[in-house]
């Protein structure tokens, strides 16, 4: 059994003095004990828990920084990057994913989350054609998954169409493509592949988006899936336009009117939704799962986050196209965009409350609840999924509680985080991942085979 002490603890009763936790061997998180004496346990000065990330398409990290030419016509936006990323994907073998997902796995560990939600649709081979393995793609994540010691929720993708005409998958899209009979069948085997990893792996659906599956197999998806179900909805202007056109109503409004997203969902973006729309969807219970870091970086639009939270809505944050993964600044991302719209300041905090606490507590529940994960939250039977701060940091000298949130959020970065311990499993240390040096180099090898490939 692991033993920590803490100097400051954020419990969900809010912040208590020399705590005590014990990590079962388990993985969970056994007794807790405030006004505690050391002892001989692992001190830390500041326990919070951990979130996940809710959203990551883990290829896409090593197109990081490729992006950012503009054309030599017209405007570059969201459509002309996915064009950059189709042809990016054909060079990558199944050797790449894996060291590309074990590299972006240890930087969220070391960004300050607990767990991943892996939005995976690169199923076949360069050309479209399966692989022997319909999850091969899904083993080599996993495997990732069990190097890095990551929490993994696993969500396979059912992306059929080009558009919502149900036009055929364009060249770049052919290693997404899987028909719903396909689809069930890389569900099983995905399974499968997450059979070796620690218990608390989780799977769950991911039906691609309005544009890319037909209306009667999205209803069939949800009505039997058995974990969470993740979907990007009204992303962008033109995807609204063309579900608009097709179905007479705008992707969020079709979706409350024929599908009834509940908990077991995370939207994902709902960049372009209506005063009404956003009100309607957070009372639905579903995670809005942001990615403002991606959302700014491919001009998505801004995500109405202080309507969504005055009624009531929940949110989890993803790094998405991983283009910079850091927890602390998704958070202040989200935020600044609100105040950059509405020309205020602390827009998502409670009146007379800290804005960085408002948003860590809303995505560690959030994220959990998106996940499928027993975690978010120090209290017993929960999984400890644990984040220390570094107490010697000069920034955080003489602050305390809620002022070291908003210390960390909106004037530091993650080299506060000194540990983190995903369901147990003490994997950054002084912040470092314990397998840092193995995983960059393999990612380093890759990179550098890429970067001459295109």
């Amino acid at each position: 059994m692991t033993i920590l002490h803490a100097d400051s603890a954020l419990l969900p009763e809010g912040w208590a003095r020399d705590v005590r936790v014990e990590i079962t061997p388990s993985g969970h998180i056994g007794h807790i004990a405030t006004d505690a004496a050391p002892g001989t346990a692992m001190r830390v000065a500041t326990l919070l828990p951990a979130p996940a990330n809710v959203h990551s398409h883990a290829f896409q990290r090593a197109m990081a920084g490729l992006s950012e030419t503009r054309g030599p016509q017209g405007r570059d936006s969201f459509w002309t990057w996915r064009q950059l990323m189709f042809r990016f994907l054909d060079q990558l073998t199944v050797e790449d994913i894996r060291a590309i997902t074990a590299m972006v796995q240890m930087e969220m560990l070391e960004a300050g989350y607990a767990a991943s939600g892996e939005f995976h649709y690169l199923h076949h081979q360069p050309g479209g054609t399966p692989y022997d393995n319909l999850a091969e793609t899904a083993v080599a994540i996993c495997e990732a998954a069990q190097m890095t010691g990551i929490g993994l929720t696993l969500l396979p993708v059912h992306y059929q169409f080009g558009g919502v005409d149900q036009r055929p998958l364009a060249p770049g899209q052919i290693r997404f493509g899987t028909t719903p009979d396909q689809f069930l069948k890389l569900l099983e085997a995905s399974q499968k592949a997450a059979a070796p990893l620690p218990a608390d792996t989780a799977i769950g659906v991911a039906p691609h988006s309005l544009r890319a599956v037909a209306p009667d197999t999205l209803r069939e998806i949800a009505k039997t899936a058995q974990g969470p179900v993740h979907m990007h909805l009204a992303e962008q202007v033109p995807e609204v336009d063309e579900v608009e056109a097709a179905y007479g109503a705008r992707p969020v409004t079709w979706m409350l009117e024929n599908c009834t997203p509940d908990a077991r969902w995370c939207l994902i973006h709902c960049t372009q939704m209506t005063p009404e729309e956003t009100q309607l969807l957070a009372a639905t219970g579903a995670v809005a799962g942001l990615c403002p870091i991606t959302e700014a970086s491919l001009g998505d639009g801004i995500f109405d986050g202080a309507r969504w939270l005055e009624s009531g809505g929940r949110i989890g944050v993803g790094s998405d196209s991983n283009i910079r993964i850091a927890l602390s600044e998704e958070l202040r991302q989200l935020e600044y965009s609100q105040r950059l719209r509405d020309r205020g300041r602390a827009i998502l905090a409670k009146p007379g409350g800290s804005t960085g606490r408002r948003l860590f507590d809303a995505v560690c529940a959030g994220g959990a609840q998106a996940v499928a994960r027993n975690s978010g939250r120090i209290a017993t039977g929960a999984l400890a999924d644990l984040i220390a701060l570094d107490g010697s940091a000069p920034d955080l000298a003489g602050r305390s509680e809620d002022q070291v949130l908003d210390t960390w959020v909106f004037a530091r970065d993650d080299r506060l985080v000194s540990d983190v311990w995903s369901a147990g499993r003490h994997m950054v240390q002084q912040g470092r991942h314990k397998q840092h040096e193995a995983i960059s180099a393999a990612f380093g090898k890759t990179l550098a085979r890429l970067s001459s490939a295109i």
